[in-house]
């Protein structure tokens, strides 16, 4: 399981999110991207060390850009929104609660969970060289299904902020927001689909694998999650407003051509 490499890297990701400290939810935001580039960089750096990437080099450098692209593009993307935009601001406080102070145990124990999370969604990257693997194609494979879910995480990003300027008083409906109402999360879940194909060639072990797909299912679930909770909000905010129920009651919430259209019970 290589519990001693496991365990560096879950110290970069806590040192790196802990930024929660000044607001809890940074924990899983910004603290988030810093935490999964900074992850990837150690996976680069340990296997490097011990002699692990002869004829792949290449391809650990890749993987390494990817989530390191990952990290700067969520993190600096939320801490824009938030410095620029009062709206997200307000968001935040009063439908979140980021401002509220929580126990500091609480804190304590959403730093440690978080940071295993990071560390088990990187942990197929650590597989693959630390097991030797040279084959190509399939980690190849993987990291094209992560760079289109970069792709449309950003494009979806770029795409609400458009229409909202245009359009502040209703939801985004257009572009890939035609296609699902939380195009960003479908990113996500995609990213991380990619990230865990990579490595299916090369997981060994019972724990390897319960690793690597606990985490996958994690990112999953906490994409639902999310889009239940902006579904909830959009509801409280947009629900008496007819083109908003006639969009939401036609387009698939997080996954194309799944009926599924919503993940609350409307009034």
């Amino acid at each position: 399981m290589l519990w001693n490499e496991l365990l560096i890297i879950c110290i970069v990701c806590a040192v790196l999110c802990a930024v929660g400290f000044y607001k809890y939810v940074y924990f899983l935001s910004i603290g988030y991207g810093f935490a999964i580039a900074g992850g990837g960089i150690t996976v680069l750096v340990l296997s490097l060390m011990n002699g692990r990437t002869e004829d792949v080099l290449w391809l650990a450098i890749l993987q390494t850009v990817l989530f390191i692209a990952y990290g700067a593009r969520l993190s600096g993307f939320l801490l824009a929104r938030e410095i620029k935009s009062a709206a997200y601001k307000k968001t935040l406080k009063d439908e979140i609660g980021a401002d509220k102070k929580i126990p500091v145990f609480v804190s304590i124990a959403i730093w440690i969970t978080v940071a295993v999370l990071y560390t088990a969604q990187v942990s197929p990257m650590l597989y693959r060289y630390a097991n030797g693997s040279k084959d190509v194609i399939v980690p190849v494979v993987g990291m094209a299904i992560s760079l289109c879910g970069l792709i449309l995480e950003s494009a979806a990003d770029r795409q609400k902020t458009a229409q909202k300027k245009e359009n502040p008083k209703m939801v985004a409906t257009k572009g890939l927001y035609k296609m699902v109402r939380c195009p960003n999360y479908l990113g996500e879940i995609t990213f991380w689909t990619g990230v865990f194909v990579a490595g299916v060639t090369t997981y060994t072990g019972l724990g390897q694998w319960l690793l690597a797909v606990i985490a996958y299912i994690c990112i999953v679930y906490i994409m639902f999650n999310g889009a239940q909770r902006l579904e909830k909000r959009q509801m409280a905010r947009y629900g008496n407003d007819p083109e908003y129920n006639a969009y939401a009651d036609k387009t698939p919430i997080i996954i194309p051509f799944l009926p599924i259209y919503h993940l609350n019970k409307k009034a």
